[in-house]
């Protein structure tokens, strides 16, 4: 018997009390007027920036409008046209470090949190999602969920290998109690509703 075994067997030889597993069922759910609006707010309220595409506004235009400056864009999206590069076609993950900005693709977002749920399908490395200084998330609009019971309902119906939510730029006020940017990821959001 591995020790992991051991250690499970134990546990459940000494668990006293079963308890079933508690009701998910809400309520009265977080429910916002307009779901777009409420997203967009706590958007920089966590720190990012969201930007809602206007009819006829080009993704790629948007992209060199907020970082005019970045050298390195990666995407593996092939309408991206202001990508310098695919980071599928890097030799190892190390490569992606000095990327500038990132553009992915979300599938959901989450109107309460601002939270985007991003999944590795095209992308080979996930550290795409966290290395680059900035992400641009692109998201449906008709894909903002109210809250995260809508976010986990949808996730329990579609499969993926890795995803993750990600919710404005890194931060962190672990360090002398002062908040900081870009710790353990990005250093700038944002979330391109399309």
């Amino acid at each position: 018997m591995s020790s992991k075994e051991s250690i499970l067997e134990s546990i459940k030889k000494h668990t006293k009390a079963k308890h079933e597993m508690p009701s998910l069922e809400i309520k009265n759910p977080l429910t916002y007027a307009d779901n777009i609006k409420a997203f967009c707010d706590m958007e920089k309220i966590v720190g990012g920036t969201a930007h809602v595409l206007k009819e006829g506004e080009d993704v790629n235009e948007v992209i060199k409008t907020y970082f005019p400056d970045a050298k390195r864009i990666s995407s593996a999206l092939p309408y991206i046209k202001c990508a310098t590069y695919n980071p599928n076609e890097v030799e190892k993950v190390q490569d992606l470090n000095g990327t500038d900005v990132a553009v992915v693709e979300g599938k959901i977002g989450v109107a309460e949190n601002a939270a985007v749920w991003v999944s590795q399908e095209l992308e080979i490395y996930k550290a795409i999602y966290f290395i680059a200084e900035a992400v641009v998330v692109l998201v449906d609009r008709k894909e903002i969920k109210t809250n995260m019971h809508e976010a986990y309902a949808w996730l329990e119906k579609h499969d993926y290998k890795f995803g993750a939510f990600i919710s404005g730029p890194s931060k962190t006020a672990d360090i002398e109690q002062a908040l900081v940017f870009g710790a353990h990821g990005a250093r700038q959001v944002l979330v391109i509703l399309t």
